[in-house]
């Protein structure tokens, strides 16, 4: 099976599914066919950084990842955001038109995590999703919690948008749609729903615990939507400086980091809104981060928030992972396959990466 994700922590998330589902999981960044086209018993997770990109530029992308692997899959799963983000109609449609699915169900629905849809409308813990701190988010604002009204083309392109309000309605919709001509694109519930339906059994080796010890770790709080976290290791804030805009870096201080050999890079303001400053504020912790991996080389490092993660996973040449536990839904650790040649720690050859979504509490695993 092939998962395309449009981030990587929604990739990581699903990544993680899989493999407590008991399948070989392999996440890559990209979609070259090198990286995707060598088969495989199990799952091979795509993130594609597509949910950053223009709606032109995400289309193109998937009709070029999809190229890259159709002769090595009969099935493709499409994780979306369970936020409504990204582009979400003109993927799936890029998706569509470059393999044989004739409709597509979208169901962002999370039931487990209280994200459902009644009558049409989408919900987050009883309150909809336009009343959310989503609704503020820099480059996706949820301004109306209507499906219809947030995506107005995708009846028109064949995508249906059905009500879920529990993992029964899930496995009702995979029973009325699975006929091979359907693609399913949606988010952790159902695509753990269409694994169980298909009769994969839990792996021996997943457990569920903390993410590490704290010591020799660095954390980046890259989300809009991160909290304040108190968890006993110093805090650098992202000066008010570079928030703004400059990208002089030397003036984030993190000497910190030698108090505990551990810190927690985070973004303190949240005035900012639109492409532009989201691309800056990734691209500035993605540079900091990796000034401090590579001059401290911590043991773990924990990231939040997708596009942050992409940014630092791509500035530090990182591209291959393997599962190596699911620490909690939608949380999972992978150790990153580094090439001598690229390797930023010197002689280390094994770093262990943690990805949290940035909409999820981090109460899954601190």
């Amino acid at each position: 099976m092939i998962v395309i994700a449009d981030d990587i922590t929604g990739a990581a998330e699903i990544a993680g599914v899989a493999f407590s589902k008991g399948q070989e999981v392999r996440l890559v960044c990209g979609g070259e066919e090198s990286s995707c086209g060598t088969a495989m018993n199990g799952t091979t997770v795509i993130a594609t950084d597509t949910r950053s990109m223009s709606e032109a530029e995400a289309a193109a992308e998937t009709r070029h990842i999809t190229s890259a692997f159709i002769h090595h899959t009969s099935y493709i799963f499409k994780k979306t955001d369970s936020a409504l983000r990204g582009h979400v109609v003109a993927e799936l449609t890029a998706l569509m038109e470059s393999t044989s699915y004739q409709r597509a169900i979208y169901l962002p629905a999370n039931p487990t995590k209280g994200r459902v849809i009644k009558n049409g409308v989408y919900y987050i813990d009883n309150v909809p999703i336009h009343e959310t701190a989503f609704s503020y988010d820099p480059e996706f604002p949820a301004k109306t919690s209507v499906l219809k009204e947030r995506f107005p083309d995708a009846e028109a392109s064949g995508i249906i948008m059905p009500d879920a309000e529990s993992m029964d309605d899930i496995r009702n919709i995979i029973a009325q749609y699975n006929d091979g001509h359907t693609l399913f694109a949606g988010a952790a519930d159902l695509f753990s729903a269409l694994l169980t339906n298909q009769g994969n059994k839990p792996h021996n080796s997943t457990s569920t615990s903390r993410a590490s010890s704290l010591s020799d770790t660095l954390i980046l709080c890259g989300s809009t939507q991160s909290k304040p976290l108190d968890i006993g290791i110093p805090i650098a804030p992202m000066p008010r400086e570079i928030y703004d805009g400059n990208d002089d870096i030397s003036l984030w201080n993190t000497s910190a980091y030698e108090e505990l050999h551990s810190l927690i890079l985070t973004m303190p303001f949240s005035h900012r809104t639109g492409k532009e400053a989201a691309v800056h504020l990734r691209t500035m912790m993605a540079r900091k981060a990796k000034e401090l991996i590579v001059e401290h080389c911590p043991s773990y490092l924990i990231i939040e928030g997708g596009a942050t993660a992409w940014a630092t996973l791509q500035a530090l040449g990182w591209t291959q992972f393997k599962i190596e536990r699911q620490i909690a839904p939608g949380v999972v650790q992978m150790s990153a396959t580094i090439a001598r040649h690229t390797s930023t720690c010197g002689s280390k050859k094994r770093v262990m990466v943690t990805l949290k979504p940035g909409s999820y509490p981090w109460g899954l695993m601190l």
